[in-house]
């Protein structure tokens, strides 16, 4: 099952190398992030808007620092300037690219299959409202969900173009619907990220144009991101 884990998985190895990236802009930010994680004010670190700058990295070029920092701090402010402040919620999106780092991670919650066609018959085939049900709907939202918002180009390729994509996404909130009706008081996080859930698709979709895709990582493209960032 797909729950947050960038927040319990941080290391002070991980913040320090925030902290020297933040430094690399400005020395004063840096030693006042450095205080705010010794006083336990990491969240407001993570939040900071330097923090963010540092992340995106210099010339278009991402820092030096963790995956889950690279994807939570990013999509923490991109949630944030929609009006989701729900720090958990930042997590789980931010915990999927994470988690499917891998193909093999994909595979596994996939069951060998793609498409949410597949994956909705085998939530159905679960025994109904039992927990083996509840996390089968649970993964497959997520991984609907990173599709959608990490990889669009895939999504759309196939014949439905861009209604497949918001199909990937409608079954991501239904999924997690059905999850946390199943978990009732024991997994309120769904339900609110199935409410959320096109503030967490745009969120990835935003912050992913920085690391994935073609072409990504090329000299016109670095520019092209970091003069956008200037306007």
């Amino acid at each position: 099952m797909i729950t947050p884990l960038i927040h319990r998985a941080l290391t002070r190895e991980d913040l320090s190398r925030l902290v020297a990236e933040i430094g690399r802009l400005d020395q004063g930010e840096a030693r006042a992030a450095e205080e705010a994680i010794q006083a336990g004010a990491v969240d407001r670190v993570l939040d900071s808007p330097v923090a963010l700058d540092a992340v995106r990295g210099r010339g278009g070029a991402p820092a030096a620092v963790p995956l889950s920092i690279l994807w939570y701090v990013p999509v923490r402010a991109a949630l944030r300037a929609r009006g989701v402040s729900d720090v958990e919620l930042a997590d789980y999106a931010a915990t999927l690219p994470v988690v499917f780092a891998t193909w093999r991670a994909v595979r596994t919650i996939a069951h060998g299959e793609t498409g949410i066609g597949v994956w909705w018959r085998y939530v159905t085939s679960l025994p109904d409202g039992t927990t083996a049900q509840a996390e089968g709907a649970a993964d497959v939202a997520a991984l609907a969900l990173w599709w959608a918002g990490c990889f669009p180009e895939w999504v759309t390729r196939r014949i439905a173009g861009q209604g497949m994509l918001r199909a990937y996404v409608t079954f991501a909130a239904q999924a997690l619907a059905l999850a946390a009706r199943i978990y009732g008081p024991h997994g309120p996080l769904y339900g609110r990220a199935a409410e959320h859930v096109e503030a967490l698709h745009a969120a990835l979709t935003e912050t992913r144009r920085d690391y994935l895709g073609r072409d990504v990582h090329s000299p016109e493209r670095r520019l092209e991101r970091y003069l956008g960032r200037l306007n």
